[in-house]
């Protein structure tokens, strides 16, 4: 734009010339000028206005031809996803340590109907409620001829009633394409597996997300694409689960007990080879909780790692183990088990008043002493005692890799005391879960070293820090043999692979405080071969009574004794164990000469 000076000089000086005055000349030019920047002005405003004119004439047409795509879309209630976007449904399978499938995804579909565009919905409620029989007809019928548009018949159908629902003819019955979690073993290792469920959910696709056990624990590794084709290789044998659950299953019901665990540890590498829990459920068609009573009573509830029970006399080894390794003692030496005995103003009896008298720790361990370990456990110390146990995980949940296993926290004394150091030191006062035991029993076999539960497949040895000498753990391990050939769990004997363990019997508690007179928790825990460990397994049984005698027997060299004697009976060739010749001390031999 050319600006014009306000006082030009070739008009400023013929004005003067001529008597004219030159302000007139200045204000005719600023008034020209004053024009034309309005018009200027005015030329870019109607310019912005019809640039904005444009883009929301263009975003009405974008809004409106959407709600023209939604409106003649096919409907998706409940909607998880805009329009277009993919919903995720791989997700990678689970397998035991040889490779063996325990988990998959499988093909399937998913019922859903469009009323409106339905021809005799009376007809096709009778026909569903046929096929069907958990459907009800009267529900089916209302939903039909109601407002609603869409809505879910089953999320999940097999090919057979999938058929048969094509057999109907309707045209407002639809299928959608799914992917469900399979199980193929169906109820084996369920609490392990724990179970999916279906979580963001369209009509042509849902993903699949876990709800329990690995499928929750790993629920991240498990839907990340990138793992489709690597598998989740876990610890579990499936020979050697199927024969345990097999067995403890008829252990219990022979034992007459309420609930059972067991569980097999790799001493070495914490590896839980086998875990089971009774009663369990099906993972294809997981229960839903328990809204009332006794949780422990529910399928779904996981006694391995959830059951947290006071273990009775297992705990006596740590004691013993303990007491070896700070030099109080020796397994020969000599306590003195006879009473009375009080601590703290309260009397320390003997399973059914026994009075055993003098006796040596290892003796103390087989006839199963409750005064011999407490006096040892006083010679420890509270202090000691506490950071014995804590080195072994008893004092936090343990780190097995399900969902379930933070929940099961050791109860610990409020107060620990010098009663409760000898209370505890016989396994009461402290309540943890088998699966803390099995860690603290692999310590023992493995020479002195922490092993951390796992349900993973390992590549080799994983031992933690020391907590023991070597020296300690052996003397622990020959006293364990000794209460299987001599003490309270001769029935635990299999020849030809060396059982040691330890009996432990406790009194179930009561929801409100106090103890049960005729409910007992019984638990068997061995190592073998006791002379070179290789497994640890831990057998309970909850409320177990043996019938077979006179009398009703609880303890558990007559309930849970026996049962993992058939177990590492079964399982152990399984393993790769073959029976052999247990090693003998020689001192008693002497050598003379033939001439």
């Amino acid at each position: 734009m050319t600006r014009t000076p306000l006082r030009p000089l070739a008009r400023i000086l013929p004005a003067r010339a001529a008597g004219h005055s030159p302000d007139e000349i200045e204000r005719e030019n600023r008034a020209a000028r004053h024009e034309e920047m309005r018009d200027t002005s005015r030329q870019r405003a109607e310019g912005r206005l019809l640039v904005l004119g444009v883009f929301f004439f263009c975003a009405f047409m974008v809004v409106g031809f959407r709600m023209g795509m939604l409106a003649t879309s096919e409907p998706v209630e409940p909607r998880a996803s805009a329009q277009g976007a993919a919903i995720s449904a791989a997700r990678a399978d689970i397998v035991d340590r040889k490779g063996r499938l325990l988990a998959t995804n499988f093909e399937t579909h998913a019922l859903y109907a469009q009323p409106p565009h339905m021809i005799d919905p009376m007809r096709a409620a009778k026909e569903l409620a046929a096929i069907f029989p958990d459907l009800e007809e009267k529900k089916l019928v209302k939903d039909f001829t109601g407002k609603r548009k869409f809505l879910w018949v089953r999320k999940k159908i097999s090919p057979e009633q999938m058929q048969a629902v094509h057999e109907i003819g309707d045209p407002g019955l639809l299928f959608g394409p799914r992917e469900m979690r399979l199980y193929p073993n169906g109820s084996l290792a369920a609490h392990v597996m724990g179970g999916a469920s279906f979580g963001k959910e369209g009509v042509h696709a849902a993903e699949v997300i876990g709800v329990a056990g690995v499928e929750k624990h790993f629920d991240d590794y498990l839907r990340d694409p990138a793992n489709g084709q690597r598998p989740l290789k876990l610890s579990l044998d499936l020979t050697v689960q199927a024969a345990a659950e097999r067995v403890l299953y008829g252990g219990m019901k022979i034992m007459n007990a309420k609930g059972a665990t067991s569980i097999l540890m790799d001493v070495q590498t914490g590896e839980v080879v086998s875990v089971v829990s009774l009663p369990d459920f099906d993972p294809n068609n997981r229960p839903r909780p328990a809204t009332s009573g006794d949780q422990s009573d529910s399928p779904l509830f996981n006694r391995s790692v959830q059951g947290v029970y006071e273990l009775g006399s297992t705990f006596k080894i740590f004691t013993a183990a303990q007491a070896v390794d700070l030099g109080l003692v020796s397994p020969d030496t000599v306590i003195d088990t006879k009473g009375p005995m009080r601590v703290g103003g309260f009397p320390i009896g003997e399973f059914r008043n026994k009075n055993y008298g003098k006796l040596t720790v290892s003796d103390i361990i087989v006839k199963s002493s409750n005064r011999g370990t407490g006096r040892m456990a006083l010679d420890i110390g509270v202090k000691r005692q506490q950071e014995f146990l804590k080195s072994l995980g008893f004092f936090e949940a343990t780190p097995f890799e399900i969902v379930e296993a933070r929940t099961g926290k050791p109860l610990l004394p409020k107060r620990w005391t010098d009663l409760s150091a000898v209370t505890v030191s016989y396994g009461h006062g402290l309540s943890t879960s088998p699966m803390h035991l099995a860690a603290g029993y692999a310590a023992i076999a493995n020479g002195g070293y922490t092993v951390a539960p796992t349900i993973l497949k390992q590549d080799g040895p994983r031992l933690g820090k020391r907590v023991m000498s070597e020296s300690s753990a052996k003397a622990a391990r020959d006293m364990l043999r000794a209460v299987v050939t001599t003490g309270t769990a001769s029935m635990g004997e299999v020849p030809g692979y060396a059982v040691g363990g330890k009996t432990g019997t406790a009194d179930k508690p009561k929801p409100k405080g106090g103890y049960y007179e005729d409910k007992v928790i019984a638990t068997f825990a061995t190592i073998f071969p006791a002379h070179d460990p290789k497994y640890v397994l831990i057998v309970t049984l909850d409320e177990p009574v043996e019938t077979s005698g006179d009398k009703p027997r609880r303890t558990a060299g007559w309930t849970a004794v026996p049962v993992a004697a058939e177990m590492i009976g079964r399982i152990a060739p399984l393993l790769g164990l073959r029976p052999g010749v247990e090693p003998r001390s020689l001192t008693d031999i002497t050598l003379t000469s033939s001439n």
